[in-house]
């Protein structure tokens, strides 16, 4: 009969659950006696290049003693065999050597040599054995090896999992239904998590499940979760801003950069702090509507723009919510399309949602004029959202904030370690004519993304948006009289919220109150956003100020080859860490 499987299966699987039990105890007794596997390059408790030149030069030594004693005997004509005391010192080091040397540049029989001369020849031979069936069996997929029930070992289950596990498989239960038939977040992300094991025969050991409240996420953040990534957290700081001191959170994988944004606020700190202004606060979406004729998308055109019309629109699109107030509506044609990007404040939300939902209201209000008119989406990309363009570089998105400093000519010398000059000329031919030759949109500054995206990550904003946050241009100019420096970022598209999304996580949230930005402000609606954004800004200035300033001085290189490469022995921390408490 079709599909029916081979009455020897059950047997199998005993077979196989024996064999993972006695692999499990020779295991757990090899880490009792020998915490990690012998490696050549543990022949001495030294630093890995000083051992590597120990042995060659013991080889190369001994090599010339013994080729320089052996002439002498075949010219004195005194039997090979007759060694002398240092002789066979000479020839047990070549051999130490030569052995040393074979394991350490990857001649396998070595090491298995030595780990075999060992009382656990069994156990290791076993263990080779059972890996390398198990690694064969894992390169098939789930669905071809028919052999799906084989449990990982990262996630314990119960028998009702178990049975969900197989159902989920099977794809007699949808994965993404789970949180709703199950009623408990993390139990259904522990069983989704072992389903993809299993179906994809590769592990996820090593991508942490416990510790991230699931139904936090639930609806909001994350969808068909299995784990979740751990990312550094970082704290550049105390950062000086319009006379408060901030303690920066930076989530981030990249060495040097949390460094030097730290030497920078230094700068800042020690020049009497920078100044930041809010010069716009407006989230936009823009709809993209067709008509039969381009006359007809004229007139909705010139409708929208109408100042008389304004205040009915603002109260159709306020309704959406208590905090979305409408400042403008802006159109663009290409023929018979119209393109309308509507701004609004959202309070302390990033509020894309939000004005949205105004839109919506908007549109259904004005097709009772223009039933003629034919939606084809919510969003043309005249908004124009996670990506780079232009409308957002001249016109601005979310909050547009420009940020200064003045730096005191001591302080560029001595924390900077250059000269105001050397600052001001690499900026002018870096940031502003490079950026220039290059077509750059929006990128008049050495690197204000990686600022903006590690304070995205830490407080829980979307990194996607990124792309036009990092619309910036730096300014860097001497003070004529006193010889300091004049350094400012403008920033027109800074989208952050402190409300909604992955600001509610406990992490997220943890750094938000850090920065006293936590949550949506009572008192003042859209403070919590607005203070985040000029911390944003002024965090980017830091940034520009310390790499700027590494690049004039020379120290980008020798910076990165101390912060972001380990010079350390990696077997001697494999050994440390391995090393039970």
């Amino acid at each position: 009969m079709a599909g029916r499987r081979p009455m020897t299966k059950p047997l199998r699987l005993e077979k196989h659950a024996a064999r993972e039990t006695i692999k499990a105890n020779q295991q757990e007794q090899q880490q009792q006696q020998h915490p990690w596997p012998l490696n050549a390059s543990d022949a001495l408790p030294l630093p890995l290049y000083l051992t590597n030149g120990v042995f060659f030069t013991l080889f190369f030594s001994v090599a010339y003693f013994l080729l320089h004693r052996w002439r002498e005997k075949i010219r004195t004509s005194t039997p090979l065999h007759m060694v002398t005391l240092s002789e066979i010192a000479a020839i047990i080091s070549l051999i130490a050597s030569v052995i040393y040397l074979l394991g350490f540049f990857g001649i396998g029989f070595v090491q298995s040599c030595v780990t075999r001369a060992s009382p656990h020849d069994d156990a290791w031979d076993f263990e080779d054995r059972v890996v390398d069936v198990e690694e064969d069996s894992l390169r098939v997929p789930c669905a071809a090896s028919n052999d799906c029930s084989v449990p990982f070992k990262d996630v314990v289950m119960t028998e009702d999992d178990e049975e969900i596990v197989k159902s989920v498989v099977a794809g007699a239960i949808p994965s993404y239904s789970l949180e709703s038939k199950l009623g408990d977040c993390k139990r259904a992300a522990a069983i989704r998590r072992e389903a993809v094991q299993r179906m994809t025969g590769r592990s996820l050991e090593g991508l942490p499940l416990e510790g991230l409240d699931y139904s936090s996420i639930l609806g909001q953040c994350c969808e068909m979760p299995v784990g979740y990534v751990q990312i550094p957290v970082g704290i550049a700081g105390p950062l000086l801003l319009d006379g408060r001191e901030y303690m920066v959170p930076m989530a981030t994988t990249e060495g040097c950069l949390v460094a030097s944004t730290n030497r920078g606020c230094k700068a800042i700190y020690a020049s009497g702090g920078a100044t930041s202004v809010l010069l716009r606060d407006a989230m936009t979406r823009a709809p993209v509507v067709r008509f039969p004729t381009a006359k007809r998308t004229a007139d909705l055109k010139f409708f929208l723009e109408d100042p008389l019309n304004f205040d009915t629109l603002s109260i159709v699109f306020n309704r959406s919510s208590r905090f979305a107030r409408l400042e403008g509506i802006q159109c663009a044609m290409a023929g018979k399309n119209v393109y309308m990007r509507f701004s609004c404040t959202t309070g302390d939300a990033m509020g894309m949602n939000m004005v949205s939902k105004g839109v919506q209201n908007v549109l259904e209000y004005i097709r009772n004029d223009f039933p003629d008119m034919d939606v084809i989406g919510i969003s043309g990309n005249f908004c124009s959202d996670k990506k780079a363009a232009a409308v957002n570089w001249i016109e601005g998105r979310g909050k547009s904030v420009v940020c200064e400093a003045v730096i005191k000519e001591e302080v560029v010398r001595k924390v900077l370690k250059t000269s105001v000059g050397a600052l001001v000329e690499l900026n002018m031919l870096k940031n502003l004519v490079g950026s220039a030759v290059a077509g750059a949109l929006g990128g008049f500054n050495a690197h204000a993304s990686n600022i903006v995206s590690a304070i995205y990550i830490a407080t829980g904003q979307d990194p996607a948006q990124n792309v036009e946050s990092s619309h910036c241009i730096t300014m860097m100019e001497p003070l004529h009289g006193s010889g300091d420096l004049h350094v400012s970022v403008t920033m027109p598209s800074i989208e952050v919220g402190t409300v909604g999304g992955g600001t509610e996580l406990a992490s997220q949230s943890a750094c938000l109150n850090l920065l006293g930005a936590k949550g949506g402000s009572k008192d003042s609606p859209g403070s919590n956003s607005r203070l985040l954004a000029a911390v944003v800004a002024a965090s980017v200035l830091a940034g520009e100020l310390s790499l700027m300033s590494a690049l004039a001085a020379g120290q980008l290189v020798n910076s990165h080859m101390k912060y972001n490469r380990s010079s350390k022995d990696v077997s001697t921390v494999l050994l440390t860490s391995s090393t039970p408490n």
